[in-house]
């Protein structure tokens, strides 16, 4: 009886402290939330400022756009290009970086196209052209989609010109991997994504290190001068927490299989 009585004084202890939450919406990443990080954030992010941080999880542009329509408080994206583009439209109030990782280039073992030669991510484009092999695409204006893109443009090569060897799937991170694997295929992922993917198959890490590959996540809190109903403060509080020493121990001894997998840079807003 009385171990019936605790357990109904704990659920409503549990209730109650939830119901004292503040929450507030935050659009994040695909790839940031299949890393699994947030599931090491969010728990600490609770205890220590009392905000219940509601994860809307899309790809950059969608989050972006939730953003220009005030459905979120803030965002949490990596495509640089874009996040200034947004802060200069007036959407977002500025851009703070809060921690990278990095895109690597995965493929099937026996790299066929033999991408695994090429000294950076401009030689793997062009190795993958020739190749003609199957190359899984996000297809989905996230930033790792962003990235592809960009990384075809800078090599010289124009993504629409390609055959069908080429496959733009317009899904996450998570759902690219697994067709990645189905057709053992190559494609760009997020290191955190998939180091932490279980249907690896014959895929294995070909292509990794060039300075062009470097992922970088920004925070922007949403213009509450465009939406009254923003919550900006919550937002505030939770810039702060992703800036202080809390955030960077968890951020930086996140690990998967052994493997940091994150590096904390917060600076100053711009």
């Amino acid at each position: 009886m009385m171990r019936i009585v605790l357990s109904a004084i704990l659920l409503v202890f549990a209730w109650g402290s939830a119901s004292r939450a503040e929450q507030m919406k935050l659009a994040v990443t695909t790839s940031f939330h299949n890393s699994g990080l947030a599931d090491i954030l969010l728990p600490a992010i609770l205890r220590d400022t009392g905000l219940d941080v509601q994860l809307l999880v899309v790809g950059t542009g969608q989050a972006l756009r939730l953003g220009r329509a005030g459905d979120v408080d803030a965002i949490l994206v990596h495509s640089r290009a874009d996040e200034v583009e947004f802060v200069a439209r007036g959407y977002g109030t500025y851009r703070r970086e809060i921690m990278y990782n990095d895109f690597v280039f995965v493929g099937p073992a026996s790299d066929p196209a033999a991408i695994g030669a090429a000294k950076n991510a401009t030689q793997v484009m062009h190795a993958l052209a020739l190749a003609k092999l199957p190359f899984v695409s996000r297809g989905d204006d996230s930033g790792t989609h962003k990235k592809e893109l960009s990384l075809w443009r800078a090599a010289g090569l124009d993504h629409t010109e390609f055959g069908a060897w080429y496959r733009a799937v317009g899904a996450g991170m998570g759902a690219a991997l697994n067709t990645g694997s189905a057709m053992n295929a190559y494609l760009l992922s997020d290191r955190a994504s998939w180091q932490n993917f279980r249907n690896k198959g014959d895929l294995a890490i070909l292509s990794a290190g060039d300075p062009a590959l470097i992922n970088q996540y920004a925070y922007i809190p949403v213009n509450p001068d465009l939406h009254g109903h923003i919550k900006a403060n919550r937002a505030a509080r939770l810039e702060i927490w992703l800036t202080s020493d809390s955030a960077k121990t968890l951020i930086n001894d996140y690990k998967i299989s052994g493997m940091t997998m994150f590096t904390f840079n917060a600076r100053s807003a711009d």
